[in-house]
């Protein structure tokens, strides 16, 4: 019981809590993960009209839901509201009484995610295209880039998708009315938030975290801050900062990933922030001589991979790595890091959603 309210009269609400952490990527301990491991059960067993609606437009209402998710499918729905149209729908959507109703609402915010995956595909292509022509690339520790015409719902999600492809913290300005509105995102342990309040004297507004924040400034002042930003940025990031690192938590063999080891791991859960799903890693392993590209641009693969200490075959798919394919199809030993996933496909099974594949050492 807190604040005289007893436990079991707040569950009905835990859905819409559960949504609400996994979807902000705030840290999944204490408090946090207590509510978010009963807002999913919840979730689950008896979801809100309005996130019922939402489940059955992404397809989701015949499995379990986790925080994954709702974080790459009913959170960007839901987001997607405020991004295109207006944020008032989702919440109407969210307050919702009548189940047919809501679903005609969850189709509508459906439509707007559309247009945003759209949008967000353009602008990225545009984005990396100015990214590609900026003098000294290379010598650059940060990214800012300013386009009047972009589209304000939808820069944040470019300047993560910059900080994926460049390894840089990055700005994406674009103009409202007469300013140059935007949003930054950061890298792994860069504070973003304090090197945007160290040109605070050349901005109207700002306000965020450490891997996120918002800005504003005169259209005028956006070279000086580029410039300010990029000094701030150079003496204060690490090296290792700049380029992709995947912390691994052990090293296994194929035969170690048995019933028992996956129901243990599923203890674990709900996984997040600040407690992330174990990623393994296995070495020597070998393309079973089924593995395949698959994926509407043929950019993911399909794996069935062996490794030598073990006869199980082990299924797993590797997202955006479909490059890797033709080494694999030499039939030489790669290593591999992983995450170990049900498989919705074969129920009791397992997958791993592999993170990096690399040749073996010599």
């Amino acid at each position: 019981m807190n604040n005289g309210i007893e436990f079991h009269q707040l569950t009905p609400l835990l859905d819409l809590v559960a949504v609400s952490v996994a979807s902000d990527i705030v840290p999944i301990m204490g408090e946090n993960r207590v509510l978010t491991y009963h807002g999913l059960k919840q979730l689950n067993s008896n979801p809100s009209v309005g996130l019922k609606a939402i489940i059955d437009v992404c397809g989701l209402s015949e499995k379990e839901i986790t925080v994954g998710d709702i974080v790459f499918k009913i959170g960007p729905r839901i987001n997607a509201s405020g991004r295109i149209q207006n944020g008032k729908e989702a919440v109407e959507l969210l307050i919702e009484k009548d189940f047919s109703a809501a679903l005609e609402k969850a189709n509508q915010i459906n439509q707007y995610n559309e247009t945003r995956k759209d949008l967000d595909k353009t602008m990225t292509e545009e984005a990396n295209q100015i990214v590609d022509r900026l003098e000294g690339l290379a010598d650059r520790r940060s990214i800012v880039i300013y386009n009047e015409a972009w589209h304000k719902g939808v820069i944040g999600i470019v300047a993560s998708r910059l900080t994926e492809i460049y390894y840089r913290p990055a700005v994406v300005l674009t103009r409202t009315d007469n300013l140059a509105t935007g949003s930054a995102r950061s890298v792994s342990g860069f504070d973003v938030y304090k090197a945007i309040e160290h040109c605070r004297d050349l901005l109207e507004n700002f306000g965020g975290h450490t891997y996120a924040a918002g800005l504003s400034m005169k259209v005028e002042n956006v070279e000086e801050f580029t410039s300010r930003f990029e000094t701030y940025v150079t003496e204060h990031i690490l090296p290792e900062q700049t380029s992709a690192v995947i912390d691994i938590d052990a090293e296994i063999d194929f035969r170690d990933i048995t019933p028992k080891f996956h129901a243990d791991l599923k203890k674990f859960n709900p996984f997040g922030p600040d407690n992330h799903k174990p990623i393994f890693c296995t070495h020597n392993v070998y393309d079973y001589g089924t593995s395949k590209v698959v994926g509407r641009d043929q950019e993911h693969i399909k794996l069935e991979l062996v490794d030598n200490k073990s006869n199980n075959v082990m299924n797993g798919i590797a997202f955006g790595q479909s490059s890797q394919a033709r080494y694999i199809k030499t039939k030489r030993s790669f290593d591999i890091c992983y995450t170990i996933e049900e498989n919705t496909h074969k129920r009791g099974e397992v997958q791993l959603q592999i993170e990096d594949i690399k040749p073996s050492e010599e």
